[in-house]
Parts: structure tokens; C-alpha cells; sequence
């Protein structure tokens, strides 16, 4: 099985997991899915619906977190001049601390450690086979050199 498989693998279980799958017909089939969708319907028609702000910078994880949102019928939306880092939710705040944040996390874990896997992969095949980090040193820099510095923003 090749590394992307066991993520998609990986990333079934997560999903079976926070929607509550118990059985193997169940994993493949819309009914758990379904189920929690219940769920957080349930949830709005008792609980209190919150506003929630997310400082989401990472692109990646941006459009993780809005298929997410998106995926359990949740409409997830910005106000004019907010940055494009910012997402904004209303739902009930257990379902958003007891489920979707929690599978957020779940999900953005595997995927960072399976791309931080392939590009330091492609780096050693491609690039140059030592793709270590820079190594510390304890002496001061010297006086004589100008600092100067770069910094690579992620663009929105």
C-alpha cells in the first residue's frame, strides 16, 4: 500500500470515528454521515448557536477546515476587511468543541505528517539528499556583517 492510500486509510478512520460509524457497512455508507448531520440539527434546535471566530493562516488548513464546515451542511463565511485567515461559524458550540474542532485537528495532523513525509521525500530524491535543518551555532555573529533578513508571507 502506497504512503497515500494508508492516509486516505487513515483519513476514513478519523471521519468513522467523530461520526460515530460502529459498523464496517457502516464506514461505507452515507448513514453515519447522516447521523451526525441529525445530530448537529438536534443540537441547534436545543442549544444556543454561537459565532465563532478561526485564525486559519495556513491555506491548506483553511481549505480543511471549510470542506469540514462545509461537509457536515455548515456555512462558514468571512465579514468585509476580515483577512482571508479569518473563517467564521455559526453552529452550537458543542458541536463545533466536541466534534468539529477535535476531527480538524484529527485530520490536519495525518495530513501534515504525510506531507511533511513526501516533501522531505522529494527534497533528498530531487534537491539534495541532506534535508536537514540548519545547524545551531552557540558563537555571536560577527560585527562586521550586515544582518539582513528574508521572510516568504503565505500568500491568500
Amino acid at each position: 500500500m502506497t504512503s497515500e492510500q494508508e492516509l486516505r486509510q487513515k483519513l476514513r478512520k478519523i471521519a468513522a470515528l467523530f461520526e460515530g460509524a460502529t459498523t464496517t457497512g457502516e464506514r461505507d455508507a452515507a448513514a453515519a454521515l447522516n447521523r451526525i448531520r441529525a445530530a448537529l440539527s438536534a443540537a441547534e434546535n436545543t442549544e444556543r448557536t454561537i459565532e465563532m471566530n478561526f485564525r486559519l493562516p495556513d491555506r491548506w488548513g483553511r481549505r480543511l477546515f471549510l470542506a469540514l464546515c462545509r461537509r457536515y451542511g455548515l456555512r462558514p463565511y468571512r465579514y468585509p476587511r476580515q483577512r482571508y485567515s479569518t473563517v467564521v461559524l455559526r453552529a452550537p458550540e458543542s458541536f463545533i468543541k466536541e466534534t468539529l474542532w477535535p476531527e480538524y485537528l484529527e485530520i490536519s495532523r495525518a495530513l501534515d505528517d504525510y506531507l511533511n513525509e513526501a516533501t522531505e521525500r522529494i527534497i533528498r530524491e530531487e534537491v539534495f539528499g541532506d534535508a536537514a535543518e540548519a545547524e545551531e551555532r552557540t558563537e555571536a555573529p560577527p560585527k562586521h556583517l550586515p544582518a539582513i533578513g528574508f521572510s516568504l508571507e503565505a500568500e491568500d
